[in-house]
């Protein structure tokens, strides 16, 4: 199949069709990825991301040249990642500044608290069939064959749905726990003075 049919079918939501495409294009955006990023776990997240965008394309068909926007996407992934790095190196280093080494247990148990609490509420903001497969996956720890066993859906379809929860819980806690995080911060900096 030449990848304009491919990428057709992809819009039709596909499967077999992702699936060619993402094996003949895996090991290229993961070595692009890994030659920036220089780290093998994101590499891999990124390679996800990446594939999760094409998926998600509003309109896959309309993409004349595949490999050229793998390649774009994939650099445009990777630097927000090494941003994303950069800025939480530079927190690390101002809230290591401002540690005390003898901290309040109470304040760690209480952010830790929230924290689960606003992951809770995600995860039951979640789409029936997301949760069901975060559930199965990271809760009972099923491998996305046994979940899609369980659930009656090609393993494909599991990662799809792990990848988005994924998603929308990583991006809710990180709006949710803003606030906490800079409650926490504040107390810190609020005794050091």
């Amino acid at each position: 199949m030449n990848e304009t049919i491919l990428l057709n079918n992809i819009s039709l939501g596909d499967e077999y069709a992702f699936r060619v495409i993402f094996d003949k294009y895996r090991t290229r955006v993961y070595s692009y990825a890994l030659k920036i990023i220089k780290s093998g776990e994101q590499a891999e997240e990124i390679l996800h991301d990446v594939f999760l965008k094409l998926w998600q394309h509003e309109n896959p068909a309309g993409i004349e040249n595949l490999e050229a926007w793998l390649r774009v996407v994939v650099r445009n992934t990777t630097l927000k990642v090494l941003r994303r790095n950069r800025l939480e190196m530079k927190a690390d280093d101002v809230l290591a500044y401002h540690w005390e080494e003898s901290h309040n247990q109470t304040e760690d148990i209480i952010f830790l608290h929230d924290s689960a609490f606003i992951l809770n509420q995600a995860i039951e903001l979640l789409p029936p069939q997301q949760k069901q497969v975060y559930k199965l996956c990271r809760i009972e720890g099923l491998k996305y064959a046994q979940a899609a066993e369980r659930l009656s859906l090609s393993p494909l379809t599991v990662k799809t749905h792990m990848q988005h929860a994924l998603r929308f819980l990583r991006s809710y806690v990180t709006k949710h726990s803003d606030v906490v995080l800079f409650i926490t911060l504040l107390q810190i900096f609020l005794k050091n003075r």
